[in-house]
C-alpha cells in the first residue's frame, strides 16, 4: 500500500529547486517507497518566484510567508532551504507543529541553533534529516566500510579539502551569505560543515582542533534586487564582507588519528575540488568529488612502494544500484539529493532515522564553533565543550 505525504518547500533558491526535483524523482529510483511525496506548498518571499516554481513543478499552492505552512493540515513534511539565519526559527516551528523536516546544513548560525532544532525534533517525535549530501556518495559509503573493516589498518591521519571559486569573482554580490547576522560564518558553515561531517562520518568523533581563517575579498557590491545562488553585482554601494573566505584546521580524533581540513570559497581555478585522503598503518583510500564514482585504494602487505588501484563503484556500493546497472556508469550531484530524499521519506515511513540527522548537525556545528573559538584565542579548542 502506498500513501501520500504532503510536503512543502520553504525557500526556492537553487537548493529549494534541488529538493523539489529530488521529490519528483525519488519514486522513479525507489519504487518500493511506501510514501509518495505530494507537492503542496512552496514558500518564497521574493515576488513571483513561488508562482514560477508552482507552474513548473506543480505545487498546489504558494505563499510568501512560511508561517502559513505551520498551520496547514495538508502538510506533514517540510524542506527548509531558506537562508541560514532562518533555520532555527523555521525548524523549531515546524517540529513543534508535528511536521517532519528535511533541513539544509549548517542548521542555523551556531551549535546552539542546531541543538534547539534537534531538541524540538526529539520532543515532537518527528523525523529530521540534514543535507550533508556528500556522505551519500556510494564511493564515500564504500570508503567508510573499507576503513571500518580494518583493511587499511589503524587510521593514522586524514586530509579533507573543499576548494571552490563560487565567491572568487570580485563582482560577486554582497548577499546574506557574507553577513554575520544572517549568514553566520562564511566558508565554515558553507563548506567546512561538510568537511567536519565527512571527518566524523569516516573516522569518528573530533575531540579538539586549532584553526586559522582569513577574508581575502574584504568588500563587495550590494545587490539592487533579488538574488539567487551566487549572483554578481557591479556599480552598487560597497559593503564589508563580515565572515571568512578561508579556513585551515588541524584536527584530533578520539581514536588518536590526526587530520587536516582546509576550505576556501575564493579559490581561483578550483571548481568543487572536494575530497579526502585517509591513511592507515596498512594502506590508504582516496576520493575526489569531481570523479565521484571512483576510489583510489592502497592495501596489502607491501607498505613501502605499495600501489594504488582505481576502483569504480557499482551496484554493490551504497545506493548506486538505484541509479545505474553497472560499475563506472556515472552518477551526479542531484542524485545525492535523491538519495537524501529517499532516506528522509523512509525515516518518516518507518519512524526511525536513516541518513544524516540533527545529531550529526549538532556535532558538525560544535566543531565549527570550536574553530571560531580557536581563531579568537589562537589556541587549541575542545570540540566537546561546544557540543
Amino acid at each position: 500500500m502506498v500513501d501520500t505525504l504532503g510536503v512543502a518547500v520553504i525557500g526556492f533558491g537553487w537548493m529549494g529547486r534541488v529538493h523539489t526535483q529530488a521529490y519528483a524523482r525519488v519514486r522513479h529510483h525507489y519504487p518500493q517507497l511506501s510514501l509518495v511525496p505530494e507537492l503542496v506548498t512552496v514558500a518564497e518571499e521574493v515576488p513571483g518566484r513561488a508562482e514560477e516554481a508552482a507552474a513548473q513543478f506543480g505545487f498546489a499552492s504558494t505563499t510568501r510567508d512560511w508561517r502559513e505552512v505551520v498551520a496547514d493540515p495538508r502538510i506533514k513534511a517540510v524542506s527548509i532551504t531558506a537562508p541560514n539565519f532562518l533555520h532555527r526559527e523555521i525548524g523549531v516551528a515546524m517540529a513543534e507543529a508535528g511536521k517532519h523536516i528535511w533541513i539544509e546544513k549548517p542548521v542555523g548560525l551556531t551549535a546552539e541553533d542546531a541543538g534547539a532544532v534537534a531538541d524540538a525534533v526529539a520532543k515532537a517525535g518527528v523525523q529530521g534529516t540534514v543535507g550533508f549530501n556528500y556522505r551519500n556518495a556510494p564511493a564515500v559509503e564504500a570508503a567508510r566500510e573499507l576503513i571500518a573493516s580494518g583493511e587499511i589498518g589503524t587510521v593514522t591521519h586524514v586530509r579533507i579539502r573543499l576548494f571552490s571559486d563560487y565567491a572568487a569573482h570580485p563582482e560577486g554580490a554582497l548577499t546574506w551569505r557574507y553577513e554575520r547576522e544572517r549568514g553566520g560564518s562564511g566558508v565554515l558553515g558553507d563548506l567546512a560543515s561538510h568537511g567536519t561531517d565527512l571527518a566524523r562520518h569516516l573516522l569518528g568523533d573530533i575531540t579538539s582542533l586549532t584553526a586559522d581563517t582569513a577574508i581575502f575579498l574584504p568588500e563587495r557590491a550590494r545587490p539592487t534586487g533579488a538574488t539567487a545562488g551566487h549572483s554578481r553585482a557591479s556599480g552598487g554601494e560597497l559593503g564589508p564582507v563580515e565572515n571568512e573566505d578561508y579556513v585551515s584546521c588541524l584536527l584530533r580524533f578520539a581514536s588518536g588519528a590526526r587530520g587536516v581540513l582546509e576550505a576556501c570559497r575564493v579559490s581561483v581555478g578550483e571548481q568543487n575540488n572536494y575530497g579526502f585522503e585517509v591513511h592507515g598503518t596498512k594502506g590508504a583510500v582516496f576520493w575526489d568529488f569531481r570523479r565521484m564514482n571512483e576510489l583510489g585504494i592502497s592495501r596489502g602487505t607491501t607498505y613501502q612502494d605499495q600501489s594504488v588501484t582505481t576502483v569504480y563503484v557499482g551496484p554493490g556500493h551504497g545506493e548506486f544500484g538505484a541509479f545505474q546497472p553497472g560499475a563506472a556508469n556515472s552518477m551526479g550531484y542531484d542524485d545525492l539529493k535523491v538519495i537524501e530524499a529517499y532516506r528522509f521519506l523512509r525515516s518518516v515511513a518507518e519512524g526511525t532515522p536513516h541518513g544524516a540527522t540533527l545529531t550529526d548537525a549538532v556535532h558538525s556545528a560544535a566543531a565549527l564553533d570550536a574553530m571560531a573559538r580557536s581563531v579568537a584565542s589562537g589556541a587549541w579548542a575542545d570540540v566537546s565543550a561546544g557540543a
